[in-house]
């Protein structure tokens, strides 16, 4: 465990980021004082920042996870072919 100064910190912040991403914790103080911690991820964190704020809205209730996992999304069919939207589109133009 290491200890550094608010300033040193500041001016060396990637370096201490590196040694807590390896595995130190790193306690910060400001005039001898203990005011925050710098310590790895915990275990089964999600890497992707992504994935870590949709963990944390499932377990605070915000979302639902699905009930059933599904390999693949179901295909997607399209609402109308080609031809009758631009024939719908020009008549709304001609409307005008």
């Amino acid at each position: 465990m290491r200890a550094v100064g608010v300033k040193v910190l500041k001016n060396k912040l990637s370096e201490y980021i590196r040694l807590a991403a390896g595995g130190e914790r790193i306690l910060v103080t400001d005039r001898d004082r203990v005011v925050a911690e710098l310590v790895p991820p915990e275990p089964g964190r999600a890497e992707l920042l992504g994935d870590a704020r949709l963990a944390e809205a499932v377990r605070a209730g915000w979302i639902t996870p699905p009930v059933l996992r599904v390999a693949e999304p179901p295909a997607r069919y399209p609402v109308a072919d080609l031809a009758s939207v631009l024939g719908e589109l020009e008549r709304d133009r001609d409307d005008r």
